[in-house]
C-alpha cells in the first residue's frame, strides 16, 4: 500500500459564485422584462437583468445563452433583480388610494431614465398601446446599454432543490435622501448602505400544527 502524500493537495472552495448576492455592488443593466406573478392575474414583476464588474480570467461565469454557448459566458456575476419586492398589480391601497399598475412602472422606468439622462421614456409618449409594448422597446433599445451604475440588492432567502440558502434578489424601496441605484462617480452620492438587517428577508420558519395543513403563502411577493 502506497503511503498517503501531503504536497500539493488541491485547494477545496466553492469560489466566487456566478451570481450576484445582496450587496452594495457595481453592475451593469443587460435588459429589463416583465415577469408575471402568477398568484395575481394581471399582476408583474418589473426585472432588471444585470451583470457586475469583469472577474478576470479565473471567474467562469454562466453562458450568455446556454443555447448558444458559442457567444461565450459572462464576464461578472449575474442575477435577475426584481425593481421592487412586490409585484406591480391595479388595486386600492387599504386608505383608499387607487394604485394602476402600468403607471407604478412607468415610473420607475422613468426613475431609470433620469438618472441615465435619457429622453427615451419622454420620446415614446403616445407610441404604445400597452405596458408589455413599451417595456419590450425599452429592452430591444437599450439605453441603458453598458452604463456600469452603482447598486444596493437586497434579497428574500428560500431554500433550492438541493437544500441550500439562495436569495430571491430585489431593490428596496426608495426612502428619504436615500436611493437604490445611481450612476457611479456621481458627485454626491445618495446610494443606500446594504445592511443585512435592513435588506435580508429572513426565510419564516412556521410551526406545522396539523398534518396536511397547507403553510404555503402564495402572496408573499404582492402587496398594495
Amino acid at each position: 500500500m502506497s503511503k498517503l502524500s501531503t504536497k500539493n493537495i488541491p485547494i477545496s472552495g466553492g469560489g466566487t459564485p456566478k451570481t450576484l448576492q445582496p450587496s452594495n455592488c457595481v453592475a451593469k443593466i443587460n435588459d429589463v422584462t416583465l415577469d408575471e406573478f402568477t398568484f395575481k392575474p394581471g399582476s408583474y414583476h418589473l426585472v432588471l437583468h444585470l451583470e457586475g464588474v469583469d472577474r478576470g480570467p479565473e471567474f467562469e461565469g454562466f453562458y450568455i445563452n446556454k443555447d448558444k454557448p458559442e457567444l461565450g459566458r459572462h464576464k461578472g456575476q449575474v442575477g435577475k433583480v426584481k425593481a421592487s419586492e412586490w409585484a406591480y398589480a391595479d388595486g386600492t391601497t387599504k386608505s383608499g388610494i387607487v394604485i394602476s399598475r402600468d403607471t407604478e412602472i412607468m415610473k420607475y422606468l422613468n426613475s431609470i431614465c433620469k438618472e441615465l439622462d435619457t429622453t427615451w421614456l419622454l420620446d415614446q409618449d403616445g407610441k404604445h398601446d400597452t405596458i408589455e409594448s413599451l417595456v419590450k422597446k425599452f429592452s430591444k433599445d437599450k439605453p441603458f446599454k453598458d452604463v456600469s451604475m452603482n447598486f444596493c440588492i437586497a434579497g428574500k432567502e428560500y431554500l433550492n432543490k438541493d437544500g441550500y440558502t439562495n436569495y430571491d434578489l430585489f431593490l428596496p424601496k426608495y426612502s428619504k435622501g436615500e436611493v437604490p441605484f445611481e450612476i457611479c462617480d456621481k458627485p454626491k452620492s445618495k446610494l443606500m448602505k446594504y445592511n443585512d438587517v435592513d435588506h435580508i428577508k429572513k426565510k419564516k420558519i412556521e410551526n406545522v400544527t396539523s398534518f396536511g395543513a397547507d403553510t404555503t403563502s402564495t402572496a408573499s411577493d404582492f402587496e398594495l
